[in-house]
Parts: structure tokens; sequence; C-alpha cells
């Protein structure tokens, strides 16, 4: 049985077991006058039932041979698990393929076999929608196409979530929560509306929450546009619904057109769920003939009396009796109105039903009810209860009135107290600085360990002061660099507030989470401050009314570290929650730069440069406005900006930048800052890419000294520098240098035990021991490197390739060149599986083995080594690879009639890396080691092999 024959025999197999005999033989003897051959097949799967206990217990329907299961590639994607399925087609969990970067999607397809044109059509449909919609609250289109074998797919926003009403089931959400998640449904659906789009199909399943509490609408897969003339039907020739029908509006099921009103009534059986945890309507049998009586005449229960009714006839609890006196009156009328059966009786679009959820939760007289004067009075008064009393009762009000001033006054003494008492203990600080160094110049650092101490002492009684005190300082320290110490700060400052408990004022707690959060994210932590802050979104949403800041900066530093774990989709969500909440409240220009920054390198993780740069210079440009040119954040938009155009080859844009950035820094922060050093390392890699290694290798000299001064030469923040110098070293020609360095580099990164970054330094030494015709120390580093990676990222992993290579080309130095070449073989192929067959370290992967192929005697390498040479030369390590290929094709025909042809190109190659690499590299140095040895034998050729420097991610070493 094929699939899309299955597709039509499901549904209705289904509807025909819910029906009674006599009705069961009614609705076969009206399929059987639309189609015999379909009649004939379910009345033998009927029969099939009657005579099996285990029908249906294996599909009837396997899946074809060309089918789609996990491991499947389609088109960049890999499928990973099947996360549903229906009659149209699957959605799979899947993740990219081609290894450009790392992001998991839903992917929906048509089910492999299907061609019928409607649902093809439908499927088009449904991207041109997607397209269409940019909504926080509506998964996001992010890619679209047609697979090798000629399926279209869509590539969805992945929403890891439950349903609404089980996720409001399971986590006993409150009542003014659920309808606060309701409005965000209504707020999507209202934006899918104002892109003239009817969804069709707004039900539980296609409504998720996330564990973060935001809710996601899905599958516009039936979803009407309005300004089209293409007919959409609502019902197939056999009967098979393209909606679900507890859930469907009168007019679906009477098949006439729909509109917006639509989608009101559906999104009403969602809320009557929502609040009461049961469908509208009460039926004898549960069957589709009874729905769609039920739908289309009978009037739904009031929910308020929905949720007292109980299966068993038992008496309700009085938590059930309190929810129904909540519910009874303007959220019953609100319901009903929804589910009126005539559209025009019902909201007349989803706003409407919005704002009246909003006044019901304000007090304000809902429009679902008559507007009579009673009613209008009952809720002013319940509105202004209090101040309707305090005008009846004028003498307890002023009592009230004069006692309520007399706190506050007491309250203000205490504040203004509290704030004097801070206020003097600063200056003290300062005065007893001034008083003890009278003729030394005042060192910050100490200046700030002295406030602590007097602290400590003179805030003994008084903890939340002292809490206040630890976290101002910690932010000075983080201000400095000092993450360490002011983690310590902050664990101090934490232990307090644990004992202040439920004294601690909202705004003191958030503001020491989201320090924290941010020192153990740049003590590269990350995991622990999701584990930190994760759990605190609830008190965050809740304050964020009365403490926006504080709201504002924890979503902020949550979403960073998001960020920092790869976790781009919850990242996006906090970031822009973010960002509307401060453009909100307003007055926080400098916070809105922040999240614009913060969404702009978003698209910079994915290699989105365009509309990441696009980004960083809205934020610069709205900086420069509200604030001015000489803020700290403009060196890190700079930075970013640099760092974006070096990513395009644009050094001269990505230097400019990165000039300007240097400037405000040492204005700023001086020279020692973490921020100015961070910038003269991002000089000295441009220098690095202009070839200047000498000006590169002073500033990285210059920053590595500073760095062991305040650090000390073991610490563990040294290992980058020392593995960027110790390359550079080597670039430089200087071996015995470059493996000193690289070796204090590997030590150091032992005692860090962290397995890429000792995997790195293990790989960056073994290369230049090679270089160095060390190959029998390289090997057993580059094993060791290789077990590592293999643990961490999976043996058949692109970086895992990488040590391959160098594997094989150490094995091929030792005398082993059979297993050598074997390894360079396994090396290409899983470069080509992890980076696609374009990537530059895929091509030096195939440059490399072509060439010792062809010191094996190969006599058609060079013909390939010339192809691989012609390679388009986008970026700076594309043209290394191919200038490297055209130096081992000039190395194969160094013998016989072609050595003229092999010096000419040398000449050349030479002539062209003296331009580019003034200071030398590596590669200049091997091209004039070759044709200083062009002519000689090819065995001897092959014995001095010229070492090849290979740049992974991460390392800052050029190739040429």
């Amino acid at each position: 049985m094929d699939a899309e024959h299955w597709s039509r025999l499901s549904p209705l197999l289904d509807a025909l077991f819910e029906l009674e005999p006599r009705a069961r033989e009614r609705r076969l003897n009206e399929l059987r006058a639309e189609d015999k051959a379909l009649a004939a097949d379910l009345e033998a799967l009927m029969a099939l039932e009657q005579e099996r206990d285990d029908f249906l217990a294996k599909p009837i329907m396997m899946p074809a041979a060309d089918g789609m299961r996990a491991g499947t590639e389609v088109g960049p994607y890999r499928l990973e698990s099947l996360l549903g399925e229906g009659g149209m087609g699957q959605v799979w969990l899947a993740s990219r393929a081609d290894g450009l970067y790392q992001r998991r999607v839903a992917l929906k397809l048509l089910r492999p076999g299907l061609a019928n044109t409607d649902l093809r059509l439908r499927f088009t449909r449904e991207r041109q929608i997607l397209a269409r919609l940019a909504h926080p609250n509506i998964a996001r289109l992010l890619d679209a196409g047609i697979s090798a074998d000629g399926l279209p797919y869509l590539a969805l926003e992945y929403v890891d979530g439950q349903p609404i009403t089980d996720y409001c089931s399971n986590q006993r959400t409150p009542l003014e929560t659920r309808l606060q998640m309701f409005r965000q449904v209504c707020d999507a659906v209202s934006h899918a509306h104002a892109n003239l789009i009817v969804h069709r199909d707004l039900k539980p399943s296609n409504i998720l929450v996330t564990p973060g509490g935001e809710v996601r609408l899905l599958d516009f897969g039936i979803a009407k546009l309005l300004d089209t003339e293409v007919p959409a039907p609502e019902q197939t020739r056999t009967g098979m619904r393209a909606f679900t029908l507890h859930y469907a509006a009168p007019e679906q099921v009477r098949g006439e057109p729909v509109s917006t009103m639509t989608d009101v009534y559906s999104l009403g059986v969602v809320l009557y769920e929502l609040l009461t945890e049961s469908k509208p309507y009460r039926l004898k049998r549960n069957s589709d003939a009874e729905w769609e009586e039920a739908i289309l005449s009978a009037d739904p229960l009031r929910p308020s009396q929905a949720v007292l009714r109980t299966t068993d006839g038992a008496t309700p609890t009085p938590a059930r009796r309190r929810h129904a006196r909540t519910l009874a009156g303007d959220l019953d009328n609100i319901v009903l109105k929804t589910l009126s059966k005539r559209a025009e009786q019902r909201y007349p679009s989803v706003e409407a039903l919005s704002l009246d959820l909003q006044r019901y939760v304000d007090g304000k007289p809902v429009q679902a009810r008559p507007q009579s004067i009673g009613y209008r009075m009952r809720k002013y008064l319940r509105r202004q209860r209090w101040a309707v009393a305090s005008g009846s009762l004028v003498a307890v009000v002023l009592v009230g009135a004069l006692a309520s001033v007399a706190w506050q006054a007491r309250e203000a003494v205490q504040e203004a107290s509290r704030a004097q008492a801070m206020q003097d203990f600063m200056v003290g600080l300062f005065d007893h600085a001034s008083g003890a160094r009278a003729n030394e110049p005042l060192d910050l650092r100490q200046l700030l360990d002295d406030a602590v101490e007097r602290g400590n002492r003179q805030l003994a009684r008084q903890p939340r002061d002292r809490a206040e005190l630890l976290g101002v300082v910690a932010r000075v320290r983080t201000g400095l660099g000092d993450y360490r110490e002011a983690l310590g700060l902050l664990d101090r400052q934490s232990e307090i507030i644990t004992l202040l408990g439920d004294d601690l004022p909202p705004s003191l707690r958030l503001e020491s989470l989201a320090q924290r959060g941010r020192v153990l994210r740049m003590l590269g932590r990350s995991d622990e401050c999701i584990a930190l802050l994760q759990p605190m979104l609830p008190l965050s949403r809740r304050e964020q009314a009365q403490l926006p800041p504080q709201a504002t900066e924890l979503y902020s530093q949550l979403g960073r570290c998001h960020r920092v774990n790869g976790d781009r989709q919850s990242a996006r969500q906090l970031f822009e929650r973010s960002l509307a909440l401060r453009r909100e409240t307003g007055g926080d220009s400098v916070g809105e730069v922040q999240n614009l920054m913060d969404l702009a390198g978003l698209h910079a993780d994915v290699d989105e440069v365009e509309t990441a740069l696009r980004g960083f210079d809205r934020a610069r440009a709205q900086l420069r406005r509200d604030v001015g040119d000489r803020h700290p954040l403009l060196i890190e938009i700079r930075r970013n900006l640099g760092n974006l155009y070096r990513a395009v080859g644009n050094i001269g844009a990505a230097e400019s930048e990165l000039r300007g950035a240097l400037a405000i820094a040492l204005e700023l922060n001086g020279t020692g800052h973490p921020a100015t050093l961070a910038v003269r390392r991002q000089l000295a890699a441009v220098q690095v890419d202009q070839g200047q290694y000498d000006e590169a290798d002073a500033g990285f000299r210059e920053i590595h000294q500073q760095l062991v001064e305040r650090l000390g030469a073991g610490h563990r923040d040294l290992a980058g520098s020392y593995l960027r110098l110790g390359l550079l070293a080597w670039e430089r020609g200087d071996l015995p240098g470059a493996i000193d360095l690289l070796q204090q580099a590997l030590a150091i990164t032992r005692e860090d035990a962290d397995p890429v970054n000792v995997a790195e330094a293990l790989s960056n030494l073994a290369q230049v021991l090679h270089a160095a015709g060390r190959s029998g120390e390289a090997r057993p580093l580059l094993q060791e490197a290789r077990s590592l990676r293999s643990e961490h990222y999976g043996a058949r992993h692109a970086l895992v390739g990488d040590i391959d290579r160098l594997l094989g080309e150490v094995e091929i130095a030792l005398g082993e060149p059979a297993a050598g070449e074997a390894r360079l073989r396994q090396a290409l192929q899983l470069t080509r599986a992890g980076y696609g067959r374009d990537h530059p370290l895929t091509r030096l992967s195939e440059v490399v083995l072509a060439y010792h192929t062809g010191l094996s005697g190969d006599a058609t390498m060079d013909a390939r080594l010339d192809a691989l040479s012609q390679l388009p030369a986008e970026d700076r390590e594309a043209r290394a690879v191919a200038r490297r290929a055209r130096a081992y094709a000039a190395h194969l025909r160094c013998d016989g009639g072609q050595h003229e042809q092999a010096l000419e190109t040398l000449q050349t190659l030479s002539d062209e890396l003296a331009l580019a690499l003034p200071d030398g590299a590596v590669l200049r140095r091997d091209v004039a080691r070759i044709r200083a040895g062009c002519g000689t034998p090819t065995a001897e050729r092959a014995a001095a092999t010229p070492a090849r420097p290979v740049r992974r991610p991460g390392t800052a070493a050029p190739s040429g």
C-alpha cells in the first residue's frame, strides 16, 4: 500500500470506528457512491479488526526503501529523529550536515512518494506564508529548498516545548499566567492577520510553550492567504479534512469561506481548555458526527459550570468551587462570545479578544458583557474600593493617612540616613587613603580592598548595606578585568543575601544575580551562569514592571550565557525581550545599544556577515546619537566590526576600526586594561594577515609581558598568549623559540585539564617539532591529541581529520609511506564530510595527499595539483592552499624535461610571496627550499619534504 493511498484511508478508518453500526453503514454507503475501491478497502480493514486481536499492532504501510530515516541528508541537513507526521508529510529534528555552522531545526517535508499536486501546492503556500511572518511568538522559517530526490522541504525554528494546555496542567500554572500566555498567542495570531493570513488550525499541539515559559505558534500548513484568489478547500474529495474538528468553527464544518473570526473561534476553544481543562461540549458518543452537530447547534457549558462537573458525580472540592467563582461573570462571557455560532457575534478581531482579557486583568468592564450602569459601577468600586472607602470614612482615612505619612517619613529618614552613611563611608575611605599615602600614587585595587575591609568592620550590623557595598566593589573589579576577585566578592555577598532571606528587596537580588552571571561568563563558566539565572526568570518577569533595569539586565546576561553555549534560539528570545522592555520603559539607551549588539552578534555567529555589519552600525549610530563618541561600548562595537571586516578579507577596514577602538580604549581605560589588550591583540592578528610578522611579534610580546606582570608566568589565562607567540616564532623561522613557547602553552593547558585546549596545544607543538626534523617526538603528541578530540567530538569529526593529516605526514617522514598515505586518505574523508568540499582545510588535505602520492610515483598528481592551485582564492587561507599546490606541483616536475618549467614556477611564486609576506613565512621558506633542491633525485626530495603549517580554527598562525 503506497503512502498516498494510506493517507486517505487512515483518517476515514478512524472516523468509521467511532460511529455506531447503523451510522457506520450509512457512511460506508456514501463513500461507496464516491469511490467503490476506497470503500472496499475500508470494509476489508474493518473486517480484519473483527478477526484479529493484533490488528494494526504493526504498521500496514511500511516505509519505502528510499524513505526518510535518521541519518538521511535532505539538502544541507541531516535527519536525527522523527518529531511528528500526518497525512501530508513529516517533521524531523535535523541539524546542519555541511559543517558551515551548528543549528538544529524542525525540518518539514512531504512524505516520500507523495506526488499529489494539491499537497505540493499547499506546501509551497506554507513557505510563502511563513516568509511573510516575523514575530517572536511564531516559529521562524529559517530555510527552504528541494532535496536531491525532488522533495520540497522547510527548515523551521526548532521549538523544544509542550502544548500550551499540557504545559499549564503539568506546571499548575496560575490563572493570571495562563491569561498572559494566551495573550502572547493572540499577539502572534494578530500578526498573522495583519499580514492577511488566517491560520485555520489553531489548537494546543500547534501552540507550544518552551521551558522558559515563552509561547511559539507553529504549523501554517493549511493557513489561508486572504489577498490571493487561489481556493483552499476545507475538505478533500473523500472527506479527509484539512483542519482539526474539535477546534473548528461552524463555518469550517459547513464548508463556508473562512475569515479572521474563524481563528477567533478556535482561540476560544483553546481558552476554554486553559480555563477548565476540558472541551466546551460534553457528548454521549465521541464521534465526528456528534462533534459536528455540537459545533453547529449545541450551546457550550459556561466555564464556571464546567469546572464544577465531575465524571463520578462527586461533590466539587473547595479549590474547584473557588476556581468556578473566579471564572463566573466576565471570563464566562468572554469565552462564550468567542464561541458564538455566528461569526458576526464573536469578537471582531483577535486584538479585541486580547484587549478584553487585559480589561479583565485590570479590573475594568469587559466588552463581552452588557455595559449597564450597575455593572460598570461594580467594576469601578472593585477597582477603587480603597478610595471609595476612604471617602466614606474620612476620619479613619485621616488617621490612617497621618500614620502612613509618619511611617513614610520614618522610612525616608532611614533611607536618607543609609545613603548619608554610605556617602560618609566612601568619603572616609578616600580621606584615609589620602592621609596614609600622601606622597604616593593612589592604588585603586588597594583602595577597593580597603573598602571591603572597612565595610566588614563598620557595617557588621547592617547586612543589607554591606551586601550593597560588596556588589558595588564587585562591579568595579569586573570593570577592571579582575573577574576572579569580583567573583569572590559576589560569593560573600551571596552568603549575606541567603541570611537576609525575604527581607532582601527584589532589586538587590536581581542585581546580584545578573552581576554574578556576567562574571561567571567572563570566566568561561557559562553553564553555571545558566544554572544560576534560568530559575530566576519567573521572578524577573514578575518584577519587570516595577524593576525594568534589573529585569532587562538579567535577561541580557542570561542570553549572553546561552549564546556562549551555542543556544542561539534561547539567546535571541532573551535579547528581544530585554530590548522590547527597554524601549517600552525608555531611559536606558545604553542598554538598548547592548541588546542591538547582542542581536548583531548572533548573526555573526552563523556567518551572516552583512546582516551583522548592519546591526553593529545601527548600534554605533544610536550610541553616538544618545551618548557621544567616547563611550566604552564603542570599543566593543569597533572590535566586532574589525573582526567582521577581517572575516570577509577587507583588511584595510578591519585595521581602521581596530585603531579607532584602540584610541578610545587607551583614553578611557589605559594600557593594561583587558579591553585595551584585546584590541591590541586583534591589531596584531591583522598585522599577521598582512605578513608583518616582526611588528605583530612586538605587539604580542608587549601584551604578553603585561599579562605576566599582572597574573604571573604560569597563569591559566596565559596559555593562549604563549600559543600565539610560539606559532608566530615558527612563521618567523625561530624553531627553538617556537618549541619553547609552545611547550609552556602545553604545560599550562595540562594543568587546566580542558581536553579541547590540551589537544590544540599538543597539535601545534607537534607541527613545529615535525618541521624541526623531530618527527619521532611529534608522533606521540599527535596520537594523544587525536585521542582527546575523538573522545570530545567523536571519532568522525573534522578536527580529528586535521590530526590525521598531520599524523600521515609524520608517518611518511618516519619511513612508513603506506601507513602515512592511508592516514592522509582518512583525513581527506573526515575533513570533506565535516567542513565540506570547498573548505580550505579540506582542500589542504587534498593537496597534501596528492603531493605525497606524486612523490610515491603517480605521474598524474602534478596535473591534479595544478587544478587545485586554480581554486578560487577569495580569502587568505584559500590563497595559501592554492600557492602550496603550485609549489608542490613544481616540486614534482623538478626532474627531466620539466625542470626549467618548475624553476620558473617557483621563481614566480617566490616573487609573489616576497610581496605578500615581507617579513617571511613558513611557505616562503618552503618554496625557497624546494627551489634550491630542484633537480635532485626524487628519493632525496621525498626524504627532505618541507614542513607545512596548518592553521586550524582558533589559531592565529598565518599560512601564506
